[in-house]
């Protein structure tokens, strides 16, 4: 039997609603062998993570996700067995959750223009950590005082690409990101490909690109795509050489489509992010 592998999660240092050790759990609980904590921008969740990991006999790959731009737009590399020590990682973290908060007041007071009471307060009501404010805080908020009936609709009406309270934001360039992640002895996977919506070409301007800046591996398998984007997604790492990671995205216990370790496995022919870790 393949060892089960969940290299993609939050806790509640970032945009999930568990704190790290409780996320190690569920991980647990669910089969999971091999584990990764991967928080939007922040490393501080990591060491409960691995303690809490190592408690209970299961494997763990310290992990971020980090928020860029390509084609104007952001995109999301999620940087693999890292050290959440490294000046340069450390550093470049600590600028991106700078500009997390700015964005966070910008999108508060355009919720407020909507007619959205306490919209600020309200987001921070769902923080754990006050430098990791994002959109997801705000949709909560949303759903709490009943302006939406779910998060999706909360993005989808207000949040979302071009909506009414969307920020446009500059993150740091794809490969300043990926520089950050091999600077601190990781592995730069490119995460959930297939959320991002590029043309053709701009899709294959994107893995090029990624590839030229160091970038080993792009996610398959993980709870952002489709069973047809898992295909499509293999073929596509065979195409660029890239290798194949597994993750499910996990935020909280019933929000998205899979739970922790409940994917698929990644197909046979494609070589793992963790070949040489495991």
């Amino acid at each position: 039997m393949a060892l089960n592998i969940d290299l993609h999660s939050h806790s509640f240092e970032s945009d999930g609603e568990l704190p790290p050790a409780a996320v190690a759990a569920r991980a647990h609980q669910n089969g999971v062998d091999w584990w990764s904590l991967s928080d939007h921008d922040e490393t501080r969740g990591l060491a409960e993570a691995a303690e809490a990991a190592n408690r209970l006999g299961m494997g763990f790959i310290p992990g971020v996700e980090i928020s860029a731009n390509f084609c104007e737009k952001t995109i999301h590399i999620v940087g693999l067995n890292i050290d959440p020590q490294h000046s340069v990682l450390a550093e470049g973290l600590a600028r991106i959750r700078q500009t997390r908060v700015d964005r966070a007041r910008k999108v508060a007071q355009l919720l407020t223009d909507c007619g959205i009471t306490d919209a600020w307060e309200g987001a921070l009501s769902h923080v754990d950590n006050p430098n990791l404010i994002s959109r997801v805080h705000f949709a909560r908020h949303l759903l709490d005082q009943g302006h939406v009936k779910t998060l999706q609709q909360a993005f989808d009406r207000y949040l979302g690409d071009g909506k009414r309270a969307f920020v446009p934001t500059q993150w740091v360039p794809l490969a300043q990101a990926v520089q950050w992640i091999c600077a601190a002895g990781g592995k730069a996977v490119l995460a959930h490909p297939g959320r991002y919506r590029y043309k053709p070409a701009q899709a294959d301007a994107l893995f090029s690109a990624f590839k030229e800046a160091g970038g080993q591996g792009i996610e398959v398998i993980t709870g952002s795509h489709s069973p047809a984007q898992y295909d499509y997604y293999a073929r596509v790492a065979l195409s660029y050489g890239f290798e194949a990671s597994r993750g499910s995205d996990f935020h909280a216990p019933g929000a998205g489509r899979v739970d922790l370790g409940r994917m698929p496995d990644l197909p046979a022919n494609l070589t793992p992010v963790w070949h040489d870790w495991i």
